[in-house]
């Protein structure tokens, strides 16, 4: 099991900036990739950003060049700094954590938070 404590979100004003952060904790040894979704009202939920072990990154389209994952090995903390924010951006973000034990992978959750962007 993995636990995920999400921090950051919030209202922004367009063009602005947001962190979000989330802290592993639990079977954090079996982790093998963190990243972040989003959900706006009336949408699926859409990868936004993740980062393997190995440091490989991967994007949305959406967000390249705006937004920036990384990730701090040693506290199990995954952060996404968000740049230049619109309205397109606006929705829960949802920290995501992808375990794997041999041929068994497993997907944990935090709960969520809002970031809210203003015209």
């Amino acid at each position: 099991q993995v636990q995920l404590v999400e921090s950051g979100g919030g209202l922004v004003q367009a063009g602005g900036s947001l962190s979000l952060s989330c802290a592993a904790s639990g079977s954090v040894s079996r982790i093998e990739s963190m990243g972040w979704s989003r959900q706006a009202p009336g949408k699926q939920r859409e990868l936004v950003a993740q980062v393997t072990n190995d440091g490989d990154t991967n994007y949305a389209d959406s967000v390249k060049g705006r937004f920036a994952i990384s990730r701090d090995y040693a506290k199990n903390t995954v952060y996404l700094q968000m740049n230049s924010l619109n309205s397109e951006d606006a929705g829960v973000y949802y920290c995501n954590v992808r375990t794997r034990v041999l041929l068994k992978s497993m997907n944990y959750w935090g709960q969520g938070t809002q970031v809210t962007v203003s015209s």
